[in-house]
């Protein structure tokens, strides 16, 4: 697998030393943006601009200016978020006409006054409806991780935010997260994604899919580059509570989240429980019959068929022929759910929430992969739509219990250096990122200690 950029801490200690300069790191960034294996990652790139950043991030570093640890290092944007004088085509080519933006989105410009240099726009699923990462306009990012020689989906819909981070074109890719899109990708990619309570990062300039489950995120390498910027982009700086492992307790769900384990998946999550009990970390298994009432709840499509429905339904009836069928037939799904259906499944999910929470008080998180499987191959689901939708509902199934718990939600490595990416995902309640992230952060380097001590 390629070689990541260092996290945030080790690259800052070594601009401070002169072993590097943020120009260098641009530079480096640029060049292996060109190659091969950052096909289709990029929908619109601008190193050259970035680079401008960098040196200016340099000079002041020179000259002694404090500087926010982002300063001058690349990050990359999803093709979700306005950029000011840009398309926001949302990877859909029905929006390739679309009026460039006349600002950039609020998380966009928070990024650009914590000084990061912007390096592209980063392809995803059209209209970021599917878990998978496969976008027919545009080309499908291929996992860095298939060194076996087989191309792999990145996950979706974050996909070319994944691989920009994974391949070392970016210390951090700005995404988002409606029912997965941050931690499916860092999940199969073998990096970190944090998908904080949805309220605490304004969505003010993102093309929408959900307007009650998106949530504006980033995945990076580790837990604390995580930290860092959500801090930016939430524009609040998370202070994670961190404990001993010894005094935690973590929940793993008897029901749903554990079910159709793919032998990879099974043996890195057993491996990962080992180290976190012979760490001293107290693991429950517990009931959680909310779970099994997801599928019922959601059965005609949920909150994000009904208002996609309700922002694509006078394009479709234009340009259905330009959108991407399987998204198109996703969208379809919200024209049946009547005004009534949608206020009941609202109200649903306050009731859902309020259970959950009481269920979940006396645990710091709740454990479980983040996906099922290792990442499949990407030819059979170009053509196959029964295997395709099979494999998204599985992608899907873990991580959008959280966003329907209105919850925060982390997904980090546990697979061993010999094996494809594997995801743990440490999950809690709304507004409870503070709690979640100090946990994550203690046990991080439990679960894979491997691809920390580098």
């Amino acid at each position: 697998m390629p070689e990541m950029l260092p996290d945030l801490d080790t690259l800052n200690t070594r601009l401070r030393e002169g072993a590097t300069s943020r120009a260098q790191i641009i530079e480096q960034a640029a060049a292996a943006a060109a190659g091969p294996a950052a096909e289709a990652v990029f929908l619109h790139s601008t190193f050259e601009a970035a680079a401008q950043v960098a040196r200016a991030a340099d000079a002041a570093s020179r000259a002694g200016k404090p500087l926010h640890p982002l300063a001058g290092l690349p990050v990359s944007v999803k093709d979700l978020y306005d950029i000011a004088g840009e398309v926001t085509r949302a990877a859909s080519v029905a929006r390739q006409d679309a009026q460039p933006a006349a600002a950039d989105a609020t998380v966009v410009a928070r990024l650009r006054q914590a000084g990061a240099a912007i390096v592209g726009r980063t392809n995803m699923t059209e209209f970021a409806f599917s878990g998978v990462g496969i976008n027919p306009h545009f080309g499908t990012p291929v996992n860095p991780a298939g060194a076996d020689g087989v191309a792999r989906i990145p996950g979706g819909s974050s996909s070319g935010a994944a691989v920009s981070v994974a391949l070392g074109l970016a210390v951090a890719a700005l995404g988002s997260d409606t029912g997965g899109s941050i931690r499916i990708p860092a999940a199969l990619c073998g990096i970190t994604g944090f998908k904080p309570t949805a309220r605490r990062v304004p969505l003010t300039g993102a093309f929408p899919l959900s307007y009650t489950l998106d949530t504006a995120c980033a995945m990076a390498r580790t837990v604390g580059d995580c930290v860092a910027v959500d801090s930016v982009i939430a524009d609040s700086a998370v202070i994670p509570r961190v404990t001993s492992p010894t005094a935690m307790r973590l929940a793993i769900p008897r029901q749903y989240l554990l079910d159709d384990l793919d032998p990879v998946v099974a043996r890195a999550f057993d491996r990962a429980l080992g180290r976190l009990s012979a760490a001293g970390v107290q693991l429950e298994h517990v009931d959680l019959p909310e779970l099994g009432e997801l599928a019922g709840l959601n059965a005609q499509g949920g909150f994000s068929s009904a208002e996609a429905y309700a922002i694509h339904r006078r394009m479709l009836a234009t340009r259905r022929e330009l959108y991407d069928p399987r998204v198109a037939s996703r969208i379809d799904r919200g024209a049946n759910i009547s005004a009534a259906d949608y206020i009941d499944l609202g109200r649903a999910r306050l009731d859902w929430i309020a259970r959950m929470e009481a269920r979940l008080a006396r645990f710091d998180a709740v454990v479980c992969p983040t996906v099922p499987m290792v990442a499949p191959e990407i030819a059979p689901l170009r053509t196959d739509d029964a295997q395709f939708f099979r494999v998204n509902a599985l992608l899907l199934r873990n991580t959008s219990a959280f966003n329907f718990f209105d919850g925060c939600s982390i997904s980090l490595p546990c697979h061993a250096p010999d094996e494809l990416p594997v995801g743990l995902m440490l999950s809690h309640g709304p507004m409870r990122d503070a709690d979640l992230l100090g946990t994550a952060l203690a046990l991080e380097r439990i679960v894979q200690p491997s691809q920390r001590d580098d």
